[in-house]
Protein backbone atom coordinates (compact mmCIF):
# COMPACT_ATOMS: atom_id res chain seq x y z
CA UNK A 1 0.00 0.00 0.00
CA UNK A 2 1.41 3.71 -0.45
CA UNK A 3 1.37 6.03 2.10
CA UNK A 4 2.09 9.41 2.85
CA UNK A 5 4.65 10.01 6.00
CA UNK A 6 3.77 13.45 7.69
CA UNK A 7 5.82 14.39 10.68
CA UNK A 8 4.44 14.92 14.63
CA UNK A 9 5.71 17.74 16.69
CA UNK A 10 3.81 18.74 20.22
CA UNK A 11 3.88 22.01 21.78
CA UNK A 12 2.77 22.80 25.04
CA UNK A 13 0.08 25.77 25.26
CA UNK A 14 -2.01 27.51 27.59
CA UNK A 15 -4.52 25.06 26.36
CA UNK A 16 -3.30 22.36 26.33
CA UNK A 17 -0.59 20.36 24.69
CA UNK A 18 -1.51 20.26 21.02
CA UNK A 19 0.05 17.88 18.18
CA UNK A 20 1.32 19.90 14.95
CA UNK A 21 1.11 17.42 11.31
CA UNK A 22 3.24 18.55 8.60
CA UNK A 23 3.84 17.25 5.36
CA UNK A 24 7.30 16.81 3.79
CA UNK A 25 7.29 20.22 2.86
CA UNK A 26 6.70 21.29 6.16
CA UNK A 27 3.10 22.90 5.19
CA UNK A 28 0.82 22.18 7.69
CA UNK A 29 -2.32 19.34 7.57
CA UNK A 30 -3.54 19.07 10.90
CA UNK A 31 -3.64 20.68 14.59
CA UNK A 32 -5.19 19.28 17.38
CA UNK A 33 -5.36 18.73 21.24
CA UNK A 34 -3.59 15.83 22.62
CA UNK A 35 -6.52 14.46 24.43
CA UNK A 36 -8.32 14.99 21.37
CA UNK A 37 -5.84 12.88 19.36
CA UNK A 38 -8.50 10.11 18.52
CA UNK A 39 -10.46 12.54 16.53
CA UNK A 40 -7.40 14.31 14.63
CA UNK A 41 -6.38 10.68 13.32
CA UNK A 42 -9.90 10.06 11.93
CA UNK A 43 -9.97 13.27 10.38
CA UNK A 44 -6.73 11.98 8.74
CA UNK A 45 -7.94 8.84 7.84
CA UNK A 46 -11.14 10.31 6.56
CA UNK A 47 -9.40 12.78 4.25
CA UNK A 48 -6.19 10.95 3.06
CA UNK A 49 -7.09 7.04 3.68
CA UNK A 50 -7.48 4.61 6.32
CA UNK A 51 -3.76 3.60 6.74
CA UNK A 52 -2.49 5.97 3.92
CA UNK A 53 -0.74 8.72 6.49
CA UNK A 54 2.45 7.60 8.83
CA UNK A 55 2.95 10.06 11.47
CA UNK A 56 6.95 10.09 12.36
CA UNK A 57 7.64 12.31 15.56
CA UNK A 58 10.40 14.94 15.71
CA UNK A 59 12.09 17.47 17.91
CA UNK A 60 13.27 19.48 14.87
CA UNK A 61 10.60 22.38 15.05
CA UNK A 62 8.58 23.85 11.88
CA UNK A 63 7.67 27.09 10.98
CA UNK A 64 3.78 25.84 12.02
CA UNK A 65 5.37 25.29 15.77
CA UNK A 66 6.96 28.32 15.86
CA UNK A 67 3.71 30.19 14.62
CA UNK A 68 1.30 28.29 16.82
CA UNK A 69 4.22 29.14 19.85
CA UNK A 70 4.04 33.02 18.90
CA UNK A 71 0.29 33.03 18.66
CA UNK A 72 0.06 31.61 21.86
CA UNK A 73 2.69 34.14 23.29
CA UNK A 74 0.08 36.91 22.04
CA UNK A 75 1.67 37.48 18.92
CA UNK A 76 -2.21 36.80 17.02
CA UNK A 77 -1.23 37.46 13.26
CA UNK A 78 1.60 34.94 13.11
CA UNK A 79 -0.73 31.99 11.74
CA UNK A 80 -2.02 34.52 9.05
CA UNK A 81 0.69 33.55 6.11
CA UNK A 82 1.42 29.87 7.44
CA UNK A 83 0.63 27.62 4.54
CA UNK A 84 -1.80 24.77 5.34
CA UNK A 85 -3.00 22.05 2.69
CA UNK A 86 -6.21 19.95 3.17
CA UNK A 87 -7.95 17.00 1.47
CA UNK A 88 -11.76 17.47 1.99
CA UNK A 89 -14.43 17.84 -0.39
CA UNK A 90 -14.82 20.99 -2.93
CA UNK A 91 -17.01 21.88 -0.36
CA UNK A 92 -15.66 22.35 2.54
CA UNK A 93 -12.68 23.53 1.10
CA UNK A 94 -14.29 26.74 0.22
CA UNK A 95 -15.67 27.02 4.13
CA UNK A 96 -11.75 26.57 5.63
CA UNK A 97 -11.12 28.68 2.85
CA UNK A 98 -13.65 31.26 4.13
CA UNK A 99 -12.82 30.55 8.18
CA UNK A 100 -9.38 32.06 7.03
CA UNK A 101 -10.88 34.85 5.85
CA UNK A 102 -12.39 36.03 9.17
CA UNK A 103 -10.81 38.65 10.56
CA UNK A 104 -8.87 38.20 14.14
CA UNK A 105 -11.20 39.67 16.74
CA UNK A 106 -14.56 39.02 15.04
CA UNK A 107 -16.97 35.86 15.10
CA UNK A 108 -19.25 34.98 12.25
CA UNK A 109 -22.60 32.75 12.47
CA UNK A 110 -22.79 29.32 10.68
CA UNK A 111 -25.48 31.24 8.56
CA UNK A 112 -23.18 34.41 8.10
CA UNK A 113 -20.72 32.38 6.88
CA UNK A 114 -23.06 30.03 4.47
CA UNK A 115 -24.08 33.86 3.22
CA UNK A 116 -20.50 34.21 2.74
CA UNK A 117 -19.99 31.44 0.68
CA UNK A 118 -22.78 32.16 -1.45
CA UNK A 119 -24.48 28.98 0.16
CA UNK A 120 -27.29 31.30 2.66
CA UNK A 121 -29.60 28.05 3.13
CA UNK A 122 -26.46 25.66 3.75
CA UNK A 123 -25.74 26.46 7.50
CA UNK A 124 -25.86 22.95 8.45
CA UNK A 125 -23.67 22.18 5.66
CA UNK A 126 -21.22 24.62 6.99
CA UNK A 127 -21.35 23.20 10.52
CA UNK A 128 -20.16 19.72 9.28
CA UNK A 129 -17.41 21.41 7.13
CA UNK A 130 -16.41 23.16 10.44
CA UNK A 131 -16.46 19.84 12.42
CA UNK A 132 -14.41 18.34 9.89
CA UNK A 133 -12.00 20.97 9.93
CA UNK A 134 -8.27 19.21 10.38
CA UNK A 135 -6.53 22.65 11.59
CA UNK A 136 -7.64 24.03 14.25
CA UNK A 137 -6.42 27.00 15.63
CA UNK A 138 -5.20 28.06 12.58
CA UNK A 139 -7.94 27.69 10.09
CA UNK A 140 -10.12 29.36 12.88
CA UNK A 141 -13.73 27.14 13.13
CA UNK A 142 -13.09 28.86 16.62
CA UNK A 143 -14.38 32.22 15.09
CA UNK A 144 -17.81 30.51 14.10
CA UNK A 145 -20.73 30.90 17.02
CA UNK A 146 -24.76 30.13 17.03
CA UNK A 147 -26.92 32.36 16.13
CA UNK A 148 -27.72 33.49 18.85
CA UNK A 149 -24.25 34.65 19.63
CA UNK A 150 -23.43 31.26 22.13
CA UNK A 151 -20.53 29.37 21.87
CA UNK A 152 -21.56 25.99 20.22
CA UNK A 153 -19.93 23.52 18.65
CA UNK A 154 -15.84 22.92 18.81
CA UNK A 155 -14.00 19.76 18.18
CA UNK A 156 -11.32 21.20 21.28
CA UNK A 157 -14.08 21.63 23.67
CA UNK A 158 -16.25 24.95 24.38
CA UNK A 159 -14.07 25.79 27.00
CA UNK A 160 -10.94 26.23 24.34
CA UNK A 161 -13.28 28.03 22.36
CA UNK A 162 -13.67 30.64 24.81
CA UNK A 163 -9.82 30.99 25.47
CA UNK A 164 -8.95 31.52 21.99
CA UNK A 165 -11.87 33.87 21.30
CA UNK A 166 -10.79 35.92 24.75
CA UNK A 167 -7.14 35.87 23.46
CA UNK A 168 -8.08 37.17 20.24
CA UNK A 169 -9.87 40.03 22.01
CA UNK A 170 -13.16 38.68 21.03
CA UNK A 171 -15.93 37.83 24.04
CA UNK A 172 -18.01 40.99 25.14
CA UNK A 173 -20.43 39.92 22.49
CA UNK A 174 -20.91 35.95 23.14
CA UNK A 175 -21.85 33.78 25.62
CA UNK A 176 -20.76 29.64 26.23
CA UNK A 177 -23.53 27.99 25.50
CA UNK A 178 -25.47 25.92 28.57
CA UNK A 179 -25.45 22.81 25.97
CA UNK A 180 -22.32 22.73 24.32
Amino acid sequence: MNYRTFTLERLDTPTGPILIVTDEERVLRAVDWEDHEPRMQRLLQRHYGNGAIRLNETARPSAARGALRAYFDGHIEALRALPTATQGTDFQRTVWSALRDIPIGETVSYGGLAAKIGRPTAARAVGLANGANPIAIVVPCHRVIGADASLTGFGGGVERKHWLLAHEGKLRDVALASHA
